[in-house]
């Protein structure tokens, strides 16, 4: 095959206890969620050039050029959402549980939607986030 090949990074989030914080006010919860996203988390894929490839209700599969734009994205959300949360009781607090998996990037659209992100995504199911 010519040509180079790149690897791609693959940022996998979602919130830690969403059904809880959705049960327990789901228009506050949501409305936090929308504001977040405007404020924090599409500035910060924006600056480390990242692309949304799919939201959901609670998580986001982003794809990125390169390894250090991921990590540096995901600092900045963490770190932003420290702030954020800083003063709120626990059962207030939006926390996310970010993953970052690797992919040659010709085939990321495809796959970031496919059984290679649902794969990758499993080891960071138990993962705790930043506090």
């Amino acid at each position: 095959m010519a040509g180079t090949r790149k690897i791609a990074a693959i940022l996998v989030a979602d919130i830690v206890g969403y059904s809880r914080l959705a049960g327990a006010d789901e228009d506050r919860t949501l409305s936090r969620l929308r504001g977040l996203r405007s404020d924090l988390i599409d500035p910060a894929i924006n600056a480390h050039h990242g692309r949304t490839v799919k939201w959901t209700g609670d998580g986001a599969l982003i794809e990125f050029r390169s390894v250090v734009d991921a990590v540096r994205c995901a600092l900045e959300v963490q770190n932003g959402m420290a702030e954020r949360n800083a003063g709120l009781p626990q059962e207030r607090r939006i926390d996310f549980r970010i993953g970052l998996s690797s992919i040659d990037s010709g085939l990321a659209g495809r796959a970031a939607t496919g059984c290679s992100a649902r794969r990758d995504r499993r080891p960071f199911g138990d993962a705790s986030p930043a506090v």
